[in-house]
């Protein structure tokens, strides 16, 4: 995404606390991301003033971000972008309203989602690893992104709304220009195309419920009628993107470090039966590669740790630096499979906006590490790649090449 030219400073914001940071574009993030993030939070006031996208406040440390996370009532969900959307634009449902109405909006999405209801298709998400990697596994090499990053969640995301597999052919291409088109008419004629699907999609749902995780929320009770078809479009659109961009990224960023770091791999292997080990492990795969970005809109004039904040202002919050902040972990760019588990991330978020995936999630990754490491325990970088990383509101990897054998 292209970012905005820099803003002037506004009167109220004290010169020491502006820093020139843009999401878009930080220094060193090709080579590692949350490095190149933890850089800024070493280098910069604990909350600060960018002049980038809008103008906007920056979060950076773990006490702050948990704060912000919680306290709607000061930092709503109702924006959360920079720069700010304008006004009059459709909300993302259930994402850009506060409680009780989130709550309520919420709560069909939560239940589709429960450990039970994942325990229940843990199966099948199964065999799609399996029958993905034994896709490329005799070529000795694959575009992990393309090959599998991308294809595994929308595949589950597909099953999960009762949609054919296939459609993901359409899907993947218009997915990619609406997040990453290189000018706004690609990404205003992949919009469209993806409100073509989708809508078709959703009219069939609110008129013939199913048995689909989907059905329920698009028809889910807002106040004493159900969500009108924009909302459910809104809705439904969320969901396919939350389920695809973040675990793209967060699978991408781990095959990364794996084919970096042989000692982390094969202790991986050693203890893939290990539940306890592994739960550990994936633990500290995600607080080290947090990849989730949000804002927040300012409702009033306070003083927020030194910033002095104004109404309708927006403040950036950093959520992978929850797990890089060293006031709460010892060495936080290290890996340690064996760190003492404590609430050391928050990767799916927190508060009420927690990110209701994080169950799917979390068994996404265990299912990749088991089914990948079990045929491919040795791979790397391919010769003469260099893997493409993008920062954002989703940080990740956009090619990565492994090789084995």
């Amino acid at each position: 995404m292209a970012s905005l030219p820099p803003v002037p400073r506004p009167s109220h914001v004290p010169v020491e606390l502006v820093r020139d940071f843009d999401i878009f574009d930080i220094p060193g993030a090709q080579e590692d991301i949350q490095a190149a993030v933890h850089a800024v939070q070493q280098s910069s006031p604990d909350v600060f003033w960018t002049p980038r996208n809008g103008g906007h406040w920056v979060a950076t440390r773990a006490q702050d971000i948990e704060v912000i996370q919680r306290d709607f009532a000061r930092f709503s969900n109702n924006s959360y972008l920079v720069p700010k959307k304008p006004a009059g634009m459709q909300r993302e449902l259930p994402l850009e309203v506060d409680p009780p109405r989130h709550t309520a909006l919420r709560r069909p999405l939560t239940r589709a989602l429960m450990p039970a209801v994942v325990s229940a298709i843990e199966q099948r998400i199964r065999a799609l690893a399996s029958e993905l990697i034994e896709g490329f596994l005799r070529h000795g090499e694959c575009e992990f992104v393309g090959e599998f990053a991308q294809i595994f969640p929308i595949c589950i995301f597909l099953d999960l709304v009762q949609l054919p597999r296939e459609d993901r052919h359409y899907l993947l291409p218009i997915v990619k220009a609406v997040v990453g088109g290189r000018t706004p008419e690609i990404r205003c004629e992949a919009q469209q195309a993806l409100a073509d699907y989708m809508g078709r999609v959703v009219r069939e749902r609110r008129a013939t419920p199913g048995v689909d995780i989907l059905s329920p929320l698009v028809n889910v009770p807002d106040g004493d009628e159900r969500i009108n078809e924009a909302d459910a479009m809104s809705y439904a659109t969320l969901v396919l993107f939350g389920g695809l961009d973040t675990v793209a990224a967060m699978l991408s960023q781990v095959a990364r470090f794996l084919a970096r770091n042989g000692d982390h791999r094969h202790d991986l292997l050693a203890h893939l039966d290990d539940d306890t080990f592994l739960q550990g492990a994936i633990e500290e795969l995600l607080r080290r590669h947090g990849l989730a970005t949000t804002a927040r809109e300012i409702t009033g004039d306070f003083v927020f740790n030194s910033a002095p904040l104004r109404r309708g202002e927006m403040m950036l919050v950093l959520h992978m630096l929850v797990g890089l902040d060293e006031r709460r972990i010892r060495n936080p760019l290290s890996v340690d499979f064996r760190r003492p588990r404590l609430n050391t991330h928050a990767i799916f978020g927190g508060g009420a906006h927690t990110c209701p995936g994080s169950v799917l999630a979390r068994r996404e990754l265990r299912i990749f590490l088991q089914e990948w490491l079990r045929r491919i325990p040795e791979f790397r970088i391919a010769q003469g790649s260099t893997p493409v990383s993008v920062t954002g509101f989703v940080s990740g990897l956009t090619e990565l090449r492994l090789a084995w054998g």
